[in-house]
């Protein structure tokens, strides 16, 4: 087949799916199940916060805490249901996804949603409507018991079984859909935290996310291979455009579709949805940064927000619009956008300094680092040991060093040594343990505020004692602020590059520490 010209626009020849990814032209084919992730409606216990926030004035220097407290307390609900505003907001996201979802997404849509009362109630009227006047089966619901919202199911710290599949079943069965179940650990004739001891944990939140993120690609990878297997029209590489489907808009939401889709929607929680969200965009390589400790980011949506994804298999995700409220744009529809700001607790999310900024130091041989160290590590060393900011780092690089010292360099010798917050690299250095060279040394600005540059340091100096390779430890540092440091750091200056005072700014003065 011959190649397409550069720019042009590529034609599939035939709807139907190949047996493999193949280029045509210059572009591979990547099929994709077009996914949602949609936060639940404004629930009764967000109104409860909210007037809360309001009456006791959070956030202000006059806020009752004690009157907050008492407040919440005794309106809160274990699974609550949605408020007045809610049931609005679950309206206006039917109106939208019934078209959109009639119009381009093929039968069934298939949806997860989470076994709690208001994700249940938020996706009704959605179902309903869908359901209504089709022929054959329009939805495949799955209630799956690992999508509840962090914390779980309880009342002033006393565990709540939450719903079983009969109780479900009675809300769904106003939409005439029957759903199957998943992930009641206790069975789903048992409510699906009817396993659970206590408030759940933000370790356990983690744990049960990561589970879920599993779940979640097999269940998408499966559907892909039947429909692969089977030869299914409806998965098929969406960025190619047929000659009949020229006069469609990618971006028309409900105009119809010459070949629908294979969709998803997934109606979940906001905090929830945020560690699952993460785990989405770093695959496999998320991890928790210190136990018990939020992460230093966070996906937020407002109630009913809208996160558009595609999975091309095998983990393989792009996020093509995040918490996204089309439903809700109307001239008059400000007014329903809840859940979505910083006055809605969200920032509580964020970790306190006291916990995530704890710096740990780690030592490894410099083709042995970790792939996420060895980028942060090149990143600070090239913004802060360029020559735009090189004041901002403390130390010189080997390139200070003459032509006949730079060649006995040898990577076999060289140790990273890192100064770690969490997963995020605030310092670091380069040690060579056969002559004793400390160099390429850099801490961030910010972190010179704590004890980070002391700590990378003391270190180096600790690993070179015990490995008893060197006797001293050689640096050469390119500015005055540099050489101030290393002095308190028991480093002195030598007179082997010529006649030089202390507060000289030749920046071939070295420093040596004696072990």
């Amino acid at each position: 087949m011959a190649s397409a010209p550069k720019n042009s626009t590529l034609k599939h020849p035939s709807p139907t799916p190949r047996k493999s990814s193949e280029d045509i032209g210059e572009k591979q084919v990547c099929r994709s199940i077009s996914i949602r992730m949609i936060r639940h409606s404004e629930s009764q216990n967000n109104q409860v916060y909210r007037d809360a926030r309001r009456i006791f004035k959070g956030g202000t220097p006059e806020f009752d805490l004690q009157g907050w407290i008492k407040y919440v307390d005794d309106r809160r609900s274990a699974d609550p249901g949605l408020s007045a505003m809610g049931e609005v907001q679950a309206e206006k996201l039917a109106g939208y996804l019934e078209p959109h979802l009639r119009n381009q997404a093929s039968s069934p849509v298939r949806f997860v949603v989470s076994p709690m009362k208001r994700t249940l109630l938020t996706i009704l009227p959605t179902l309903t409507r869908l359901n209504e006047g089709s022929e054959g089966e329009a939805c495949d619901v799955i209630i799956n018991g690992f999508y509840h919202e962090s914390e779980g199911c309880h009342t002033r710290e006393e565990v709540e079984p939450g719903m079983n599949a009969e109780q479900i079943n009675k809300i769904l069965e106003l939409s005439g859909v029957k759903a199957s179940y998943v992930g009641f650990q206790n069975g789903e004739e048992n409510g699906w935290y009817s396993h659970g001891e206590g408030p759940e944990t933000r370790p356990a939140s983690e744990e049960r996310a990561a589970k879920f993120y599993l779940w979640m690609v097999e269940f998408l990878d499966q559907q892909l291979y039947e429909a692969e297997e089977q030869n299914q029209e409806d998965v098929f590489d969406a960025g190619v455009t047929l000659p009949e489907e020229e006069h469609e808009r990618d971006h028309d939401r409900f105009g119809p579709r010459t070949r629908r889709r294979r969709t998803a929607i997934f109606v979940g929680h906001g905090d929830f949805m945020s560690l699952v969200l993460k785990r989405i965009v770093a695959g496999f390589g998320h991890a928790v940064e210190k136990e018990s400790i939020p992460h230093r980011s966070a996906f937020v949506h407002t109630n009913t927000g809208i996160t558009e994804l595609e999975y091309f298999g095998n983990g393989k995700f792009l996020i093509m619009s995040s918490n996204q409220t089309p439903h809700l744009s109307g001239p008059d529809d400000g007014h329903l956008i809840t859940g979505g700001s910083l006055k809605d607790g969200w920032s509580y999310l964020m970790p306190n300094d006291n916990f995530l900024l704890d710096a740990e130091v780690a030592i490894a041989f410099s083709d042995e680092v970790q792939p996420h160290v060895q980028e942060q590590t090149g990143a600070l060393r090239s913004l802060y040991l360029s020559k735009g900011v090189g004041s901002n780092s403390f130390i010189a690089d080997m390139n200070h060093l003459d032509v006949t010292d730079a060649a006995d360099r040898d990577a076999s010798n060289e140790l990273t040594v890192v100064v770690n917050r969490g997963l995020q690299v605030v310092g670091c250095a380069s040690l060579d343990e056969k002559t004793g060279r400390l160099s390429d040394v850099v801490i961030r600005p910010s972190a010179r505020r704590s004890q980070a540059a002391e700590s990378l340091i003391e270190a180096v100096k600790s690993h070179a004692r015990q490995s008893q390779k060197v006797e001293k430890i050689v640096v050469q540092p390119k500015t005055d602020e540099g050489r101030a440091f290393f002095k308190k750091m028991g480093f002195e200056f030598v007179n082997d590059v010529g006649q030089y005072s202390e507060v000289g700014t030749c920046e071939n003065i070295r420093m040596e520490c004696k072990l």
